[in-house]
């Protein structure tokens, strides 16, 4: 199960009922914060969510409206007395960009540990998250950005006559399950697959904003259970400005969450300018039908197919 909270949806600047585009994601007990513009903190206490078990901070780039929240949440995380290392993850310039905005939180109890991304597309697995992946990709911004994916996968079912079969004691049945391997004193090597069946569908979390519409992002997308992406503008007069600034429409995000074959998307990132995004939502959903202008503070719990 994957907790996932769309903290808020708004793009450019933070409104009194519409605060910046941040996404917060738990599993394992790790937490995962994908963007921090200002007012993050604000959405996050809105839901009782609190900053001291923040994993990772994931940045798709670095306009302000998607990382000047960070000094202050740093600031939070330190007087909560956090020790733990936090994990950075961004493109290229990512530490230059966090140490010019410490200026204002020079000193912190805790290690901040940098991952750059240079390539067109990254994995990235996170320790005491097993099955657990983030991979990044590049999307089509006037500056480098990038989306994530987050993939959970679902080991096969564990076959109790194929474990009796091979003789394995059952002491080692509880690591086997969760991926342990094991080498006995007469050398034989014990493995999952002995007695795991075939790998199960996991869950999958795309998380894309500011940008144009790209194949990466549709190839990325493919098969989530879940796609937030950016609806900058939902009228159908502002298709010029979306290309000029590099945005998207409803529209053009629908038809990527078609091809993408996607279970469910959220729209998010609107314009200061777009005061009632459901208005739009009928033309859509005539697209992509399981279309949901989501509103600030939208949940859900991501759960394994029975």
């Amino acid at each position: 199960m994957i907790d996932v909270c769309l903290l808020g949806t708004g793009g450019m600047m933070p409104l009194p009922n519409r605060l910046l585009t941040s996404l917060f994601v738990r599993y394992n007990g790790k937490c995962v914060l994908i963007d921090c513009g200002e007012a993050t903190q604000i959405a996050m206490k809105k839901k009782g969510l609190s900053s001291k078990p923040i994993d990772v901070m994931c940045f798709t780039h670095y306009h302000a409206d998607h990382i000047s929240g960070l000094p202050g949440m740093l600031l939070t995380m330190g007087n909560a007395e956090r020790t733990e290392p936090l994990l950075m993850i961004g493109p290229k310039g990512l530490e230059r960009v966090v140490n010019a905005l410490r200026v204002i939180a020079p000193e912190l109890p805790f290690e901040i540990k940098y991952r750059e991304l240079h390539d067109e597309e990254e994995i990235i697995q996170i320790e005491g998250m097993p099955g657990f992946t983030i991979n990044a990709f590049k999307v089509n911004h006037n500056i480098v950005c990038y989306g994530y994916s987050m993939s959970l996968k679902r080991q096969g079912k564990f076959n109790v006559e194929a474990a009796q079969a091979a003789g394995i004691d059952r002491r080692y049945w509880s690591g086997l399950q969760k991926g342990e391997t094991y080498t006995l004193d007469d050398g034989r090597v014990l493995t999952p697959d002995m007695v795991l069946g075939e790998e199960r569908k996991g869950i999958k979390l795309t998380y894309t904003t500011d940008t144009r519409p790209t194949d990466s992002i549709v190839r990325n997308a493919a098969d989530s259970d879940l796609f937030i992406c950016e609806g900058m503008y939902g009228e159908p007069d502002k298709q010029a400005k979306a290309r000029e600034y590099k945005h998207m429409t409803f529209y053009e995000a629908a038809r990527m969450a078609q091809n993408a074959n996607v279970k469910e998307m959220w729209l998010t990132h609107y314009s200061p300018s777009l005061v009632n995004p459901a208005e739009y939502l009928p033309e859509a959903r005539k697209i992509f039908p399981n279309t949901i202008a989501a509103k600030d503070g939208r949940s859900v719990e991501l759960r394994f197919e029975e």
